[in-house]
């Protein structure tokens, strides 16, 4: 059931609710999914899927792949012969995250820290909850009427109300280490936040996805993504998907070619002969040739 959702939810490009809402409405997603008869009620809670997901870990999504692929030989789809040339490329996969400000993640830093102290009775001296609205609304304004300095100010205000916050919290749970882990991630998080410069690298853009990256692939209309970088590798002739990992972090294209051709030859049992890349993958030549082991 779960595995048929989780495709169905991939090939369609639905969100969780989507796929689990639509599910009731289309009797060929219910054969799919292993169902007898026709039902009209929600076969799971959404969160089931994302749960599932995080327990079978990546072996078993690369398992699922592999399934794919072997039912794809199976059905004619693709030819084994097709296995010997791929052509491997990275691509973005784009978090759901609002476009990061500086602003902006000061605010609702200290806005989760103040919400985690009310939820645990810590008093703050504190919380800086109108004050806070108000300078994110007043540094956006300056920043569009490009008035830098008036902007830069405001967002020191958020940075001192944030460290405040900080220390506050850490001095009313010294003495309470049964209540300060339940704090630990956050502050961990808001500490980052301040300790970042402008010109950094691995900064966060996103606190319910710290993990997130800024990547740029030369697109004219788009010059930098938030996200996190994805290898996929597909048979040169049919363009059939053999092989996709998600890398962390931005990491350079030419580095990725070994683990992408890996991973082909530990899915499909062949490894390939030829992989053709393009000019991001640099030292990497553009025709690669792979020698057969004897």
């Amino acid at each position: 059931m779960i595995a048929g959702l989780t495709l169905l939810q991939s090939i369609c490009s639905l969100s969780e609710d989507e796929v689990v809402d639509r599910w009731p409405e289309n009797p060929y997603w219910q054969e799919l999914c292993g169902e007898t008869f026709f039902r009209h009620d929600k076969p799971l809670h959404r969160s089931d899927l994302s749960r599932w997901r995080k327990r079978i870990g990546e072996e078993g999504l690369e398992y699922l792949l592999k399934d794919t692929i072997w039912l794809g030989l199976e059905t004619k789809v693709v030819k084994k012969s097709s296995l010997e040339r791929v052509s491997v490329d990275t691509t973005v996969q784009p978090k759901n995250i609002a476009h990061p400000t500086d602003s902006k993640l000061l605010n609702k830093s200290r806005e989760r820290l103040v919400k985690l102290a009310t939820a645990y009775s810590v008093e703050l001296r504190q919380s800086y909850k109108r004050k806070g609205k108000q300078v994110v609304l007043k540094a956006g304004r300056y920043a569009h009427a490009k008035q830098f300095k008036r902007m830069r100010k405001q967002i020191k205000s958020l940075r001192t109300w944030l460290g405040r916050t900080v220390r506050d919290i850490e001095r009313k749970l010294a003495n309470r280490p049964q209540t300060m882990r339940f704090f630990e991630e956050e502050l961990s998080l808001a500490k980052r936040l301040l300790a970042q410069n402008p010109k950094d690298k691995n900064k966060l853009y996103a606190l319910h996805e710290p993990h997130v990256a800024c990547i740029s692939k030369g697109k004219a209309h788009k010059r930098y993504e938030f996200g996190n970088k994805v290898s996929v590798a597909v048979t040169n002739r049919e363009t059939f998907i053999v092989g996709t990992q998600s890398l962390s972090g931005n990491p350079y294209d030419g580095h990725t070619l070994d683990g992408a051709l890996k991973q082909v030859e530990k899915l499909t049992g062949k490894k390939p002969k030829r992989a053709y890349v393009d000019k991001g993958y640099g030292g990497v030549s553009r025709l690669v040739e792979i020698q057969e082991v004897a």
